[in-house]
């Protein structure tokens, strides 16, 4: 069967690339830019802000191993959708939540799992979910940044927990 991928915005793209690469069902993960409205942007083009781009990981995963649900069960645990352009002390839209879908049939089941994450925050998430446009892949440095870097200070204090919380609350799809 053939693997499907969806887009996923939550803060700094490390954290979340350091939790996929783990997963049990995903093929692979690539660390990227989306949404914005320049070509080909730099890392320091994103981080200003005045690209409209988001932080990504572009996700591919077997739905035979783990369905899109499961994938997004997983995101929304490891990132807080409720804040505004802001993961911890990551700031800016660059770190925004979103969910940016590749064919239309993932539409309808982002959309179910927001509303519920949407109802069990009281109505305070603010991911955005839309097709994924003018995507870039980010450049090789940031490509498998925590398994090239766990030492890297933000590696060992921001990223590193996420992956423990995910390890912990998905045991039984942590890859073996």
């Amino acid at each position: 069967m053939a693997s499907e991928t969806i887009s996923l915005g939550g803060g700094c793209f490390w954290c979340l690339e350091a939790v996929f690469e783990l997963v049990d069902g995903v093929v692979s993960v690539e660390s990227g830019y989306c949404n914005g409205h320049i070509a080909a942007p730099t890392y320091d083009q994103v981080c200003s802000g005045e690209t409209g781009h988001a932080e990504v990981v572009r996700v591919s995963f077997d739905p035979a191993r783990i369905s899109l649900r499961e994938v997004l069960e997983i995101f929304f645990t490891i990132h807080d959708p409720t804040t505004l352009n802001r993961q911890g002390n990551d700031i800016g839209t660059q770190y925004r939540s979103g969910i940016y879908w590749h064919v239309p049939s993932q539409l309808a089941e982002a959309r179910a799992v927001l509303d519920e994450v949407n109802a069990a925050c009281g109505g305070r998430a603010v991911t955005e979910l839309a097709p994924e446009q003018n995507y870039w892949r980010a450049e090789p440095y940031h490509q498998h940044y925590f398994a090239n870097n766990p030492q890297q200070g933000y590696c060992a204090y921001v990223v590193a927990p996420k992956v423990e919380k995910f390890r912990r609350t998905f045991a039984q799809r942590v890859r073996q």
